[in-house]
């Protein structure tokens, strides 16, 4: 659990309410099922829009990274590429094979493959480069619809205000309509606002620095093998990688 992103939207969300209560109103009037309905149908409706399926369905799931973040597996790795680099200085390259049923990681499984088959180091490099780049761009797109959610959501809030001003504006002569119509109105805009910037925008900026040190780790382990496959001294591969984590 990411403690951090649990203290940060609790704080956020005590401070607007504790704001209402100091100067006087009450809870209750920011509760607006109409002016939510309108916030979050509207903007998820046109992140659905302008999203293919496949990235919006990534967005969706990396949404749980906010709160139980991918893990951080550096030192592992570091550890495991210098391993690899002293089977293969004492029994070759191709000792390192009976490895391959140990590894989960699909992009680590065929960078280890790829040694062991005998690529050379520099086309080694470029094609788990050009994954890594697949990788990346697919990611940042799924993060970059939290950060358009929140450019809709202050616009749906205005929205929102101006259906609950026409709503006013249609019940002038029932003054027992009008209070209702202006909370929606006003509420709408402050879900706006604050889902965009207590939520949404946020959201997106933690997804891509998970993505950042995604693409740290892969290129890494690129370093490692790379440097296992012309033959690099274990103690230069493993301080070569521990820079990555400066």
């Amino acid at each position: 659990m990411d403690k951090i992103s649990v203290v940060g939207l609790t704080l956020g969300i005590a401070a607007l309410i504790m704001g209402q209560v100091i100067e006087g109103g009450h809870i209750g009037s920011l509760v607006q099922p109409t002016a939510f309905l309108i916030v979050i149908g509207g903007t998820l409706g046109a992140v659905m829009l302008q999203s293919p399926l496949k990235v919006f369905r990534e967005g969706m799931r990396m949404t749980r990274w906010v709160f139980v973040p991918p893990p951080s597996s550096h030192a592992a790795l570091i550890r495991q590429a210098t391993s690899w680099s002293q089977i293969a200085r004492k029994e070759g390259l191709l000792a390192l094979e009976a490895q391959l049923p140990r590894i989960s990681d699909p992009f680590t499984r065929k960078g280890l493959q790829l040694l062991v088959d005998g690529v050379e180091p520099q086309r080694l490099r470029e094609v788990l480069e050009v994954e890594i780049d697949a990788w990346a761009a697919q990611m940042r797109l799924g993060a970059r619809i939290w950060e358009a959610a929140g450019g809709y959501a202050p616009t749906l809030g205005i929205l929102g205000a101006v259906l609950g001003l026409i709503h006013v504006m249609e019940n002038l002569t029932d003054p027992s309509k009008l209070g209702a119509g202006i909370a929606v109105a006003f509420v709408a805009t402050i879900y706006g606002v604050g889902f965009a910037n207590l939520v949404f925008l946020p959201m997106s900026k933690k997804l891509m620095a998970y993505v950042a040190d995604g693409v740290s780790q892969r290129e890494m382990l690129v370093d490692g093998l790379v440097g296992i496959a012309n033959g690099d001294n274990p103690r230069i591969i493993e301080s070569r990688m521990q820079g990555y984590m400066a």
